[in-house]
């Protein structure tokens, strides 16, 4: 019943990351000031850039319809604008184009402003009828408008491709249309009922969410449900397959593959929860939907699911018969024979590929430019190209320097501060400073050469802008606000948030491997492996989107996506290959063979799961947004890196090579005895191919 009477998650949700930056930076404490004493210029801003449409320099003639536009926004009273100016100092250099300010009430994610910005550029429109000009409205926000409609575009395609694609490769697997169809109706409940509970918490507990969070829920609960419905599946077939009826098959599934599903649940919900100790609003406030949607998911894989297949019995799999017989699988037992023969020419073969990506990430540059995440097609996009071919670049977005307290009405004290501010290197223009109308307050305007964006921007607002700013003056009295200063707050407050997230993660996942696996060595070795594929991962998108394509960065986001979706989803595998190891060195066989056979019966599941998975993610290239293209593809071949290659090769690889010793010092592969009874095993396991014993 929550669900249709529960708020919707985009009336929770903001792409703004000022509004996420803790209270004790700079930026925050700038915005306070703006909203104290200067609130009706303290909400968004936007600018249109009006040129000709031939591009030649403005007329006297155009100058002057310009100057209608104004009066002509002006009188159409747009509810939330509260000022349309231009002036002689907004023409550009090269006479080529001439910028309209715009001010509204609000800031740029509220629905009325988005509502203000589309009326803008209708209104300018059928102002120029009949001239030979032309405007683009781009800014603070115009480009919040144009990120909010790309991301509805971006959610409905990836939510369609997404679900097809799951279809799809389910039904190649299973070879039925019911295997494929139940997984994603179920999920598609499960998110739903997600959705909901998280706007509800959200609304009571007055918390706002990151704007690309639903978006990343599809992905994340289609992906990893699915993850959880094959583990199941695989391993109630073969039970099936070993002559199990259906009821006592469900019973051994949930029993073997519902461990490893508990467990890299709570590995997932670990790294989650570790994010709850992020300074940024943005990634701490992401840490409750993905925890309600893996727990959710969790209780469905266990409970749901299971009746679901209760109810279907084998006609789970209809019309296909294909269940029933046993799987040639040659290439994985091949693989097996080849890991348990050779381990360490396995290691060998692995390990410098993974460490050739991996040095890739000693190049990483972060991205903190906004304007590159934006489909070009849209409006505000081709606004900052164009503003950027006769404007400087900071005319964007202006750094603003509020002075407040007596200083504040001192206007020989303002303007020593604006000189020195016009004296640091990278600053294009600073404009007189402007008093607050209680007089407490003024601020001073300052257009940088390169893009607000930029790290070379964030790196003269953090440093030579605010020095020169503070020189001489008392600690509050000059604070540098504006959106450069946001972001190099960001930058900051990630840069803390990764030194301590990070650890503390890995930390909780350890103990939680510890405590599954009743062993030191096994859990050192996931984590080993799991750190090896982050940074393979990371090195992987850095040379793909900073190499071959030539961006000066990949997005500030992308190693936080990676460690949320790549090391702790990607951490289902190496935990179901490591309970398989388990199982079958608990069987009575050697190091060698246990991992011969875990390759054989447990790398199709983990490859067709990583598959899936990857392909889940890969979705979001579609959407034809920057950061979540970026996104797609990192976390797909991340994906591809940790099921194929460390779950598939190289954990096995190392545990034959380990032997007994991988499990001290629980010893957990002998501490129980498997009845053939209760836990027969397919005739390719309990007659498994004699492997040739070979030295370390």
């Amino acid at each position: 019943m929550i669900v249709p009477i529960a708020p919707k998650l985009s009336e929770v949700t903001s792409a703004n990351q000022g509004s996420f930056v803790p209270g004790k930076y700079e930026s925050a404490k700038a915005n306070v000031v703006a909203i104290k004493h200067f609130a009706a210029g303290s909400g968004a801003t936007a600018m249109f850039i009006v040129r000709r449409t031939d591009r030649a320099k403005l007329t006297t003639a155009d100058r002057a319809r310009v100057e209608k536009l104004v009066r002509d926004l002006k009188s159409a009273s747009i509810q939330r604008v509260t000022a349309v100016a231009t002036s002689n100092q907004q023409l550009s250099p090269n006479k080529r184009a001439q910028l309209v300010s715009i001010s509204f009430k609000g800031v740029a994610d509220e629905k009325p402003v988005q509502a203000a910005v589309k009326t803008l550029r209708l209104k300018a429109r059928a102002s120029l009828v009949g001239s030979n000009l032309s405007t683009l409205l781009t800014g603070e926000a115009a480009i919040q408008t144009d990120t909010i409609d790309s991301a509805k575009s971006a959610l409905t395609i990836v939510s369609i491709a997404t679900i097809l694609l799951i279809i799809i490769l389910l039904g190649a697997v299973f070879r039925g249309p019911l295997a494929a169809l139940m997984p994603v109706i179920a999920i598609a409940g499960i998110y739903e009922l997600t959705t909901a509970l998280l706007a509800s918490l959200a609304k009571v507990v007055g918390f706002t969410l990151d704007d690309n969070l639903t978006t990343m829920l599809v992905v994340v609960l289609f992906g990893i449900g699915t993850d959880y419905v094959l583990f199941l599946l695989f391993r109630y077939r073969e039970r099936l397959r070993a002559g199990d009826d259906y009821k006592t098959a469900i019973t051994f599934a949930i029993a073997r593959v519902g461990q490893a599903i508990t467990s890299s649940a709570l590995v997932v919900v670990s790294a989650f929860l570790a994010l709850l100790l992020s300074s940024l609003g943005s990634m701490r406030n992401m840490a409750p939907g993905f925890i309600i949607a893996v727990s959710l998911m969790l209780l469905a894989a266990l409970t749901l699911i299971p009746a679901l297949l209760s109810l279907l019995g084998t006609h789970a799999f209809w019309p296909s018969k294909s269940w029933k017989k046993e799987p040639d699988a040659k290439r994985a037992r091949r693989v097996g024979e080849f890991i348990g023969r050779h381990p360490g020419r396995m290691v060998l073969i692995v390990a410098p590929l993974l460490i050739a990506l991996a040095a890739g990430a000693l190049f990483f540059t972060a991205d903190y430019n906004i304007s590159n995440q934006l489909p070009t097609n849209t409006e505000s996009a081709k606004g900052f190209t164009a503003l950027k071919q006769s404007f400087p670049a900071g005319a964007l977005n202006p750094t603003l320097v509020y002075v407040v307290g007596a200083k504040a009405t001192d206007k020989a004290e303002l303007s020593r501060i604006a000189k020195r501010l016009s004296a640091v290197k990278g600053v294009a223009r600073v404009t007189p400073a402007q008093p607050s109308k209680d007089g407490q307050a003024a601020v001073i305007s300052v257009e940088l050469k390169t893009s607000p964006y930029d790290n070379s921007a964030l790196d003269l607002a953090a440093g030579p802008l605010r020095r020169a700013a503070h020189a001489g003056e008392k600690a509050g009295t000059v604070l540098v606000g504006g959106q450069t200063s946001v972001f190099a707050d960001v930058r900051s407050a990630l840069n803390r948030d990764y030194s301590v997230v990070f650890p503390v993660a890995a930390l909780m996942i350890a103990l939680i491997l510890g405590i599954v696996l009743r062993s030191l060595i096994a859990p050192i070795l996931l984590l080993i492996a799991v750190a090896l594929g982050f940074v393979a991962t990371l090195g992987a998108s850095v040379g793909v989107f900073q190499g071959i394509e030539g961006n000066v960065g990949v997005s500030f986001f992308l190693p936080l996506m990676v460690y949320l979706f790549v090391i702790a989803m990607g951490t289902d595998y190496n935990i179901l290959m490591t309970t398989r190891l388990r199982e079958e060195a608990r069987e009575g066989n050697n190091p060698r063979k246990s991992a011969a056979l875990a390759v054989e019966h447990a790398a199709p599941t983990v490859m067709a799961a990583g598959t899936i998975l990857a392909g889940t993610f890969a979705s979001l290239m579609l959407g034809g947004i920057g950061l979540l293209s970026q996104m797609g593809f990192t976390i797909a071949i991340g994906i591809v890196i940790v099921s194929f290659v460390m779950a598939a090769l190289l954990i096995p690889s190392i545990a034959a090579l380990l032997g007994h010793m991988i499990w001290w010092p629980g010893h957990s592969d002998t501490s129980a005895e498997l009845t053939a009874k209760s836990e027969r095993k397919p005739k390719s396991a309990l007659q498994p191919k004699p492997l040739p014993e070979e030295s370390a």
